[in-house]
């Protein structure tokens, strides 16, 4: 899902030419279910992480019913017109983003989605400020705790390679950046047009709230595309490009996409991603700090 920085700048990009470990090109796409509250969840959280670049998290703090809220709360905001009263300024890019704004790299249509950019005092629609506040800490705070859990599991051949714990890079960041997605029914669409084309995401680790209709899917080391789940109340987690670069790529950044819909489901979707991104002084290797790494690849995606 191609995103930005507080200041405009991406935070996403499109598949990547990367070099794997082995053992994870040779493993099946096997997307595990996390029990928050399991006194196992932080080996099965990395272990999912490292063979997938993926696991979905069930049981956790964040009630089904508060994702049901801010999903009708932004859903009424997206049916409307007072919309475009946000509209995004440049170079500021918090706001809203209209239908058809933004491609992956490498594709040459639009995606299929509008969207709101949210960041720490941003303007937001009044109705929706606290909730939408609330749901930006907490999912902030769970990020930073999955990170502990990932740098606790992690074999020491990586954590030693570090430049300080995962959690820490996350430290006094006003980086971070929730997205409100909503994808409209698809009609006309345009060959090779769909809601989210195939990219990676560049932070460090993203947690979605569950989409409120399927349609995201991970790809493995084969090319083969498979369905992520997105059951009620849960949070959907993936790895991003600079946990990769970071840890050597023992975690890896999983390329994945959000379908269009069958016809007989062929509804609005909705989802919020929280994309967990480091203080752009971090060192993620020797000599390559994070705002480093975001500008090597702006260069590379020919946006620098």
């Amino acid at each position: 899902i191609p995103v930005t920085d507080k200041s405009g700048r991406s935070l996403c990009a499109g598949p990547q030419d990367q070099l794997r470990y082995k053992s994870v090109a040779e493993r099946d796409m096997q997307v595990e279910t996390v029990d928050y509250k399991a006194a196992d969840a932080s080996t099965t959280l990395a272990r999912s992480l490292r063979d997938t670049g993926f696991a979905v998290l069930a049981n956790h703090p964040i009630t089904p019913d508060r994702i049901t809220e801010i999903y009708d709360g932004w859903g009424d905001f997206f049916a409307g017109k007072d919309k475009f009263d946000y509209a995004v300024q440049p170079p500021a890019h918090d706001g809203y983003f209209a239908f058809r704004s933004e491609n992956a790299k490498d594709s040459p249509v639009k995606d299929l989605k509008e969207f709101f950019h949210v960041y720490p005092g941003c303007g937001l629609p009044a109705e929706l400020t606290e909730m939408t506040r609330r749901i930006y800490a907490d999912l902030n705070a769970l990020g930073c705790e999955l990170l502990a859990w990932i740098q606790a599991e992690a074999p020491a051949s990586v954590t030693e390679s570090l430049s300080m714990p995962l959690d820490t890079m996350m430290d006094d960041s006003e980086q971070s950046l929730l997205r409100i997605l909503h994808y409209p029914p698809v009609s006309d669409a345009e060959p090779g047009a769909i809601r989210a084309a195939a990219h990676e995401d560049i932070n460090l680790i993203t947690l979605l709230l569950s989409g409120s209709k399927p349609g995201l899917q991970a790809q493995d080391a084969h090319g083969n595309w498979h369905d992520v789940a997105c059951d009620a109340g849960m949070i959907t987690i993936n790895n991003g490009d600079m946990l990769a670069k970071a840890t050597g790529d023992y975690f890896p950044s999983t390329t994945h996409r959000v379908t269009n819909p069958d016809a007989g489901q062929n509804v609005s979707r909705y989802s919020m991603p929280m994309f967990l991104h480091p203080r752009p002084d971090v060192l993620l290797q020797p000599g390559l700090t994070a705002d480093d790494y975001l500008q090597q690849r702006l260069r590379e995606i020919g946006l620098k």
